[in-house]
């Protein structure tokens, strides 16, 4: 393969110092696309273009710091790097996706450097959270309990924090978050005379659709308080009190059984070593006929291995904690538990345009948000929102609505 070219230059890699070589050469391993690179200090400005065609992005550091933070940390040390104000872009989204076309070549390229950011990336898991009871309610805690007031600055009036489905692209995202909403009741084919099951209820958006178009009884749960608190006013002002109940409690501890079960994106939050816990629980919960639907986000098969033996950006600062399973992952650890898998849909795309909404109004949001946290809070949570969606655009990740069964009826 030949190396990439350098369109064009303002200086020449012989003049630099140690510090924008080693940058260079990092940038030089491109092999997709094209990046515009410009270092501080005045070093100049290169044009990357790698052998196959592909997106294009501009990358400006302000800080050399960086090279040494993606040596040691990978992708974790690329955010850091953002959060720490030491390079900006005029599109992170577009950035992050051709970074992630072009991963495995801007990996470390000798044995020993891989060696060493193994070794390092390896032991951030001694610091991950496990997902026991108490872990799970920190972990959430985390994340969640940041405040109402926060995610009622970006997300749209039903509160759904996960992705939407859109019948067209002008569709207003609180519409597509609805339509969302009645693909999985149809999915349950949920009626008036079933009682449903919400792990992981959120601020009671599902639940309170549930209820108002079936006329079915739905118990949520949740381990943050401030989704608790939220909900039960929620449904309060909804007129459905009477038949949506909200508790703070852990799934694991949920003793009933009931004729529906579904799960919306808080598979992630369970992490690897619960998951045989988790679907025995929903087959458990679940009454002899009863259905089971679980909207998660998945990742594909053949990155599963790296990706669980590695701590990404989401791990450490997103969801402490959490993990994503492979499809195929995913169906099996749920036969283990006797559930069987009826039918499944992907909407990968839906997610993008999701994340892309939703970037738009943190970014509306702005000077609210500075205000209540900080700039670097700011850049971390643009981050992440742009760092999903370019996950969900290259096809890294997807999002997946599943329908599982006991297979006793």
């Amino acid at each position: 393969m030949s190396d990439p070219k350098n369109a064009a230059s303002t200086s020449t890699s012989d003049s630099l110092g140690w510090a924008a070589r080693l940058t260079l050469k990092v940038a030089q391993r491109l092999r997709v696309g094209q990046l515009s690179l410009t270092l501080p200090n005045g070093d100049g400005h290169f044009e990357i273009t790698g052998d196959m065609d592909g997106p294009s992005a501009a990358l400006q550091l302000h800080s050399y710091r960086l090279a040494g933070k993606l040596i040691r940390s990978g992708d974790v040390g690329f955010a850091e790097s953002y959060m720490a104000g030491e390079w900006d872009t005029p599109d992170l989204a577009a950035l992050l996706y051709l970074l992630h076309l072009n991963e495995f070549y801007l990996l470390p390229n000798t044995p020993r450097l891989r060696r060493l950011a193994e070794w390092y990336r390896r032991g951030q898991h001694l610091f991950i959270r496990r997902n026991n009871r108490s872990g799970s309610r920190r972990n959430i805690s985390y994340h969640y309990d940041l405040g109402n007031d926060f995610y009622r600055l970006w997300l749209d009036e039903t509160w759904a924090y996960s992705s939407a489905v859109f019948q067209h692209e002008r569709q207003p995202l609180a519409d597509a978050q609805r339509h969302k909403f009645d693909l999985l009741i149809d999915m349950l084919k949920l009626d008036e005379t079933h009682h449903l099951l919400e792990i992981g209820c959120g601020w009671g958006g599902f639940a309170i659709h549930a209820a108002q178009r079936s006329g079915c009884r739905v118990t949520g749960i949740t381990l943050s308080t401030e989704q608790l608190n939220a909900a039960r006013q929620r449904a309060e002002a909804a007129g459905v009190s009477d038949r949506v109940e909200f508790r703070l409690q852990d799934y694991r501890d949920v003793p009933e059984q009931f004729d529906r079960v579904v799960s919306i994106e808080m598979y992630e939050a369970v992490g690897e070593s619960y998951w045989p816990v988790y679907f025995r629980k929903i087959h458990d919960s679940l009454k002899a006929s009863g259905r089971a639907v679980i909207q998660a986000i998945t990742i594909q098969h053949g990155q599963f291995d790296y990706y669980r033996n590695n701590v990404d950006f989401i791990q450490k600062y997103i969801f402490p904690g959490g993990m994503l399973a492979s499809p195929e992952v995913f169906r099996q650890v749920a036969a283990r538990a006797g559930l069987v898998t009826e039918t499944a849909e992907f909407y990968g795309e839906h997610y993008a345009e999701t994340l892309r909404r939703w970037h738009v109004r943190v970014q509306a949001a702005r000077s609210d948000i500075v205000q209540q946290f900080d700039e670097r809070f700011l850049r971390m949570w643009r981050y992440y929102l742009d760092y999903c969606r370019a996950g969900f655009t290259s096809g890294h990740i997807d999002m997946m609505q599943i329908a599982l069964s006991k297979g006793e009826a």
